[in-house]
This record gives C-alpha cells, sequence and structure tokens, in this order.
C-alpha cells in the first residue's frame, strides 16, 4: 500500500478542515511549497494536493502552486479541486501532475465525466466523498441523494479504474478510518481503492494495509506529529494484504 501525504491549499495556505467543514479551519503552515519539500524529505512516493478553494467555488484558484509542487517534487503529484471542463483537466495534465481528480463535476455534468475518461485514462481519478452513504458535493458543502455504493459500481463500468473514497465523518476527527466500508470496496474489485480520512495512528496505517486498498491519503495525523510519515511508509510496504476466501 502507497502512503500519501496530503496538502490542501485554501487562500494559498496548507490548511486542514474539520470533516470539509470551511468555517472550522486549522492553518498548518503559509507556505504549501515547503510542505512538499518536508513530505518529499520525509521519503513521500506521491503526494495529494487539493485546491479547497477550486472545489468549493467550481474554478481553479491555487493552480499556480499545484503545478510548483509539481515541478519540485520528484515523486508523483495528484490533484483535485475546480476542474469541471476538459480545457482545465487538459491543462492540469500538461502542468506536469499525473492524476487528476473529478468529484463535483464526475457527479453532475456526465458527458464531461466521459470525456474525461478518454482523455485522461489511467491518469484520472473519481473522488467518492460519502456522509452516511450519500455523496457530497461541491467541496462537500451540497448533499445528494446518490448512493455511494451503486454510484461507484456505475463509475467502474463507464471506466474508471481508480477511485479515492472519502467517508466524511471520520475526515479529521482522529477516530480512525471507516475500514468494513474499505474491506467492501476491496472485496468488490471493481476499481483500485485509495482510501481517505480518519488515518489516525499507525496502527490505521497497518489495517488499510491489510485491507487492500491501494492508498491511503493521510493529513491532520502527519501535520500534528500523531503518524511519523517515515513509520507509516515502513508499515504499509511491509504489511501485505489479507488472504480473502
Amino acid at each position: 500500500m502507497e502512503v500519501i501525504p496530503a496538502i490542501d491549499i485554501r487562500g494559498g495556505r496548507c490548511v486542514r478542515l474539520h470533516q470539509g467543514d470551511y468555517a472550522r479551519e486549522t492553518v498548518f503552515d503559509d507556505d504549501p511549497i515547503a510542505v512538499a519539500r518536508r513530505w518529499v524529505a520525509a521519503g513521500a512516493t506521491r503526494i495529494h494536493v487539493v485546491d479547497l478553494d477550486g472545489a468549493r467555488d467550481g474554478a481553479q484558484a491555487n493552480g499556480e502552486l499545484v503545478r510548483a509542487i509539481a515541478a519540485l517534487a520528484p515523486c508523483p503529484v495528484q490533484t483535485g479541486g475546480g476542474i469541471r471542463d476538459l480545457a482545465t483537466l487538459r491543462a492540469t495534465l500538461e502542468g506536469g501532475v499525473q492524476r487528476v481528480a473529478l468529484g463535483t463535476a464526475a457527479v453532475k455534468d456526465p458527458a464531461f465525466l466521459r470525456e474525461a475518461i478518454e482523455v485522461a485514462g489511467d491518469r484520472l481519478i473519481v473522488s467518492v466523498d460519502a456522509r452516511d452513504g450519500l455523496v457530497r458535493t461541491e467541496g462537500w458543502t451540497e448533499g445528494t441523494d446518490l448512493a455511494a455504493a451503486p454510484w461507484i459500481d456505475e463509475l467502474a463500468r463507464l471506466g474508471v479504474r481508480r477511485i479515492v473514497y472519502t467517508d466524511i465523518a471520520r475526515d479529521g476527527i482522529m477516530q480512525g478510518p471507516n475500514l468494513a466500508s474499505y474491506e467492501a470496496l476491496v472485496a468488490k474489485g471493481s476499481v483500485a481503492v485509495i482510501a481517505a480520512g480518519g488515518v489516525t495512528s499507525i496502527e490505521d496505517v497497518r489495517r488499510l494495509a491489510e485491507c487492500g486498498v491501494e492508498g491511503a491519503i493521510i493529513g491532520r495525523a502527519i501535520y500534528t506529529g500523531d503518524i511519523a510519515l517515515p513509520a507509516a511508509i515502513e508499515v504499509a510496504a511491509t504489511t501485505p494484504p489479507r488472504t480473502r476466501g
């Protein structure tokens, strides 16, 4: 399993939100580029960058910072937030990132989603952000009646190969990930799964690796020091998935 440190950018600063609430923000660094260098020095093999302003407002706001991080990092960078049309998708891919993530646009614009799958192929991720099993959009601020499980099945049918699944209720509260959800998604085997939300301890990293997810995005816990990134990378690399059946 790959451990992926998160850099969430709002207003040009590196922040974390409590359960996606923009009114409950903690600023961890004024310089996201310095944070990227820190995670690279700690052994990151991939970095996950989110443009929170773009996710909420519908247009990239921190694209220059994303491109700067992609340019300096020797490891692959993936990004999402505010990618709502084909021109932005292409520009982001051409700007040096390896993967792009669609969230709101994947739900609200089926035609764009089909185009994105064709253009980006394996470089496309769909972010499935759910609370109580229902997908949320617009930077988690807007609810829908779309159930996450059948939506993931539909994404696989359309040709999406990889998702980031976030249980919003677990994000930023340091209470551990929703392991049952990840076990169920991995058991289906329809898409590769990257886990996000609630990774609090090295033991959480170990248990996610045992679940068989492809990767785990870690945010607040590596900023507070509850998890040391090198230790998490080591545990993820040496913990095999559980044998099923």
